[in-house]
């Protein structure tokens, strides 16, 4: 990842990595007019985002150069030298060049990220900041900063700072009033021990057999995120079918850990050599069978069934006796779908809430039918009805 960056003015063409042509299908893709799905572009990030089709992205992931340079060497406790990030790519001749580069890129992802779409972008202090000025500028709304604490971070080797322990993520919908975006709480909920998920979230750096390595056993790509992190945000934000972007590629993480979902990937990355390992790694992976890769689905996403429904359906007739657990409570239904006790009609809620002397209740797991198999509750036939609505 950030290995994709346009320069402004003079500096457009800086120096191309010298590369393998890029794959025949790839060209092809591009060369069609057609969406590329799950192809890695090997090219200028702003020019291959200005290529693609307006609105027909599910979802963008971006992981931009920082800017971020290290003073001189840095050198470990013992002697031995920090491989920071030096790379040509990561470096800007000022905050100016950096704004331009970043506003451009950025207009391009909001062009062509559907209406339901959402954009994830990852960064450091000395970056996110002024990324997150030039996405509001450009007009998406932030829904989210998350926070990802790295359990394992480098530490500071001069002692002159705090360690570095986290980088920022920002999660943004297209526009203020985007409406239907992806958000996958219940399966955030479940992947979290059935707790909400907060948006300070600990997993390690990328480190051990997940690290790339080149031929000489060095790290193949300074900045590799860990698939967990990506794991969190595709299986929180898109759903399998859906398309993710990643416009600073790298080797690749996003599009494996998208593929292993069963989502669909683009890919685009400048350096050749960077893009070879992605496609290497990628066409390793195996994805898991549909029914593996469904998620726990949220219930704001459900269609409503009103309890009416049930009644005019005759799936429950007026007069059935309905009861609370271990029949401590009944009451009766009314042809318009509401519940009669002594001295009180109203809603399933409204009622379950009356018995129990207590402010709210959910009646649809509150109240049962009585049957000779015991007491079954009425949310199973709100779902036969949901389920013929899929």
């Amino acid at each position: 990842m950030r290995t994709n960056k346009s320069r402004a003015g003079t500096r457009a063409a800086t120096k191309k990595s010298a590369s393998k042509p890029a794959a025949p299908k790839r060209k092809q893709a591009r060369q069609s007019g057609k969406l590329p799905v799950n192809t890695i572009i090997n090219g200028d990030s702003i020019e291959a985002l200005s290529k693609l089709p307006d609105a027909s992205v599910d979802l963008v992931f971006a992981d931009p150069p920082y800017n971020l340079q290290l003073e001189g060497e840095l050198l470990r406790p013992n002697n031995t030298r920090v491989d920071g990030v030096d790379q040509e790519w990561d470096q800007f001749a000022s905050f100016a060049e950096y704004d331009k580069f970043t506003n451009a890129w950025l207009a391009e992802a909001h062009r062509v990220l559907k209406p339901t779409g959402t954009l994830w972008v990852i960064g450091s202090y000395h970056n996110i900041f002024r990324v997150g000025v030039s996405l509001q500028d450009i007009g998406f709304w932030v829904l989210n900063d998350i926070v990802w604490r790295k359990s394992n971070p480098m530490p500071n080797f001069r002692g002159r700072r705090f360690t570095n322990a986290h980088e920022t993520m920002i999660w943004a919908s297209k526009d203020r009033n985007a409406k239907g975006y992806t958000f996958n709480y219940d399966a955030m909920k479940a992947l979290n021990d059935d707790l909400q998920m907060r948006s300070d979230w600990v997993l390690p750096i990328c480190s051990g057999g997940e690290r790339l390595k080149d031929d000489q056993g060095q790290k193949a790509h300074p900045t590799q995120k860990p698939e967990s992190l990506l794991h969190r945000v595709i299986l929180a934000s898109s759903n399998p079918g859906d398309v993710v972007l990643d416009p600073f590629f790298g080797t690749g993480t996003t599009g494996a850990v998208a593929k292993k979902l069963g989502r669909k990937y683009i890919g685009i990355e400048r350096d050749a050599q960077y893009a070879e390992i992605a496609q290497q790694r990628i066409d390793r992976v195996q994805h898991a069978d549909p029914d593996s890769l469904q998620v726990t689905e949220s219930k704001r996403a459900q269609p409503r069934v009103p309890f009416g429904t049930l009644i005019e359906r005759g799936m429950i007739e007026p007069g059935t006796v309905l009861y609370g657990p271990g029949k401590r409570h009944k009451a009766r239904v009314r042809a318009d779908g509401s519940l009669a006790v002594t001295g009180a009609t109203g809603s399933i809620h409204k009622i379950g809430a009356h018995v129990q002397g207590q402010e709210a209740c959910n009646g649809w797991t509150f109240w049962h039918l009585k049957s000779d198999a015991g007491l079954t509750s009425i949310d199973v036939l709100r779902q036969k009805i949901r389920a013929e609505a899929s």
